[in-house]
């Protein structure tokens, strides 16, 4: 729900709207709940508190009393739309209680209280003015309604709820009467990428040490030099610690010279060939995350190589990300595919030119369902799936079909699937991509060059 709210943020649909809508649907099932006409709001200091704020102004037009007590001061309201909610109501003259001591806390003579005081982010013990609040609610008889969750749920402090009014998707484990409240999240808004999606990525500590991020071996090189070194380099652009391109003689002395920032590991002949497994096999094991196929060519013993080294990435769970070259029909694919249209028809069989991606949508779900794979499937708008979920990603730019940039989408791909699952990993990545593409374009129009979008991708992951 946090990525979803930062993700509505991105389309424009601000938190002060969804915050109404929130307020509004708690006050019709506080009017609907309570038996009398005097309603205690008991509020913390972040957006619960803001949603019954705004209750608390929708009831006052239903003709009904409200009094709100608030856990602290005013000044440290935690989020800018609570703290506007809360001045509205400040400034019509409510009935509004700074509380810095349980004492202060009264709930005789109400009819039905209103627990705001924690949502789902409260973490640890519960201790001081909360504790002490979640027991006077507990211990004052009357009617309780929680605003998204029951305050202190799964902590030592936990508020006994009779009803409660969670929003837009039901949360786990809700305990008692559970009502769903549409706040205006339209359909849309879950299924394309946004900012929120990187926020489901793991992320660097401050104990965090060299390789914790990730470990990313890249196979590929042969025909072409340069596409393994882009996936490198976006690689560790993208967070990972270590990246290791396993590339044939020629290209390996090539990618080389491209970065220092690159491991290289040279193979045996000018081509990938099922001499290098034991090679490969040794690499694979000191990795978290291997792709694979950038710029390999299609050599006969290319494609019988790729056949034992997916066999041994399936058998051992081995974190796969197959790429261009290495999309072939009969391979065994794990983990994360990344075709564009012709490469999927090569695959699966199935055209998906001059459809557009809504008609994509069933293919992709049903060919991911029956390989067992997540399909990132690359295009004006980008599909991805694991079978179940189906999500897009519209960013990007027609300045995009430069050579190279799905050799970036790769590195990137990669570099997330060492910090998530792969459907998290493989939408965080489209998104990505997409925006660095963007943000290139605005500088470069149709001059952009894949070496461009790497450099843009630390910009376009820090759009949170």
């Amino acid at each position: 729900m946090s990525a979803l709210d930062s993700n509505c943020r991105y389309f424009g649909l601000l938190p002060l709207q969804l915050m109404e809508n929130a307020g509004a649907a708690l006050a019709r099932q506080a009017k609907a709940m309570s038996r009398g006409s005097r309603i205690a709001v008991i509020a913390g200091r972040g957006n619960n508190g803001g949603d019954s704020f705004v209750a608390a102004r929708h009831l006052s037009g239903f003709g009904l009393s409200v009094t709100v007590y608030l856990l602290g001061r005013a000044h440290d309201i935690s989020t800018e739309e609570a703290r506007r909610n809360w001045d509205i109501l400040r400034r019509l003259d409510f009935d509004l209680h700074e509380i810095r001591d349980a004492s202060e806390l009264s709930l005789k003579g109400y009819d039905l209280i209103i627990d705001a005081i924690f949502g789902t982010g409260v973490r640890g013990s519960i201790t001081g003015l909360e504790a002490a609040a979640i027991d006077a609610i507990n211990l004052s008889g009357k009617a309780v309604l929680s605003v998204d969750v029951p305050s202190g749920l799964f902590s030592n402090k936990t508020v006994k709820a009779d009803a409660i009014v969670t929003f837009h998707r039901p949360k786990p484990d809700m305990p008692g009467d559970v009502v769903l409240a549409d706040i205006g999240i339209p359909p849309e808004a879950e299924v394309f990428t946004g900012a929120g999606d990187l926020m489901l990525l793991a992320r660097r500590g401050s104990a965090s040490r060299k390789g914790d991020s990730g470990r990313i071996l890249v196979i590929g090189g042969g025909p072409y030099t340069g596409a393994p070194a882009l996936s490198a380099m976006a690689a560790l652009r993208a967070g990972a610690d270590i990246v290791t391109v396993a590339a044939p003689m020629t290209a390996a002395r090539t990618i080389s010279s491209f970065s220092p920032n690159i491991i290289v590991q040279e193979l045996s002949a000018d081509h990938l060939c099922p001499a290098d497994m034991p090679i490969l096999a040794g690499q694979m094991a000191r990795h978290d995350v291997v792709v694979m196929g950038m710029g390999l060519g299609r050599h006969p013993e290319t494609i019988s190589a790729l056949g034992e080294i997916l066999a041994l990435c399936k058998s051992s769970g081995k974190n796969t990300v197959i790429d261009a070259d290495a999309l072939q029909p009969g391979l065994p694919l794990h983990g994360i595919v990344t075709p564009h249209a012709g490469e999927f028809q090569r695959i699966s069989g199935i055209s998906l030119a001059d459809k557009g991606y809504r008609e994509r949508a069933g293919p992709v779900r049903e060919y991911a369902r029956q390989r067992g794979v997540v399909v990132l499937l690359k295009g004006r708008i980008d599909l991805i799936s694991d079978g179940e979920a189906l999500r897009a990603n519209a960013t990007g730019n027609p300045g995009m079909t430069v050579g190279g940039t799905g050799d970036v989408l790769a590195g990137i791909t990669a570099a997330f699937y060492a910090r998530a699952s792969a459907l998290r990993a493989a939408v965080a990545a489209a998104f990505v991509n997409g925006r660095a593409g963007d943000l290139v374009y605005r500088e470069k129009d149709y001059g952009m060059v894949a070496t461009d979008l790497i450099e843009k991708i630390p910009e376009a992951m820090g759009l949170q």
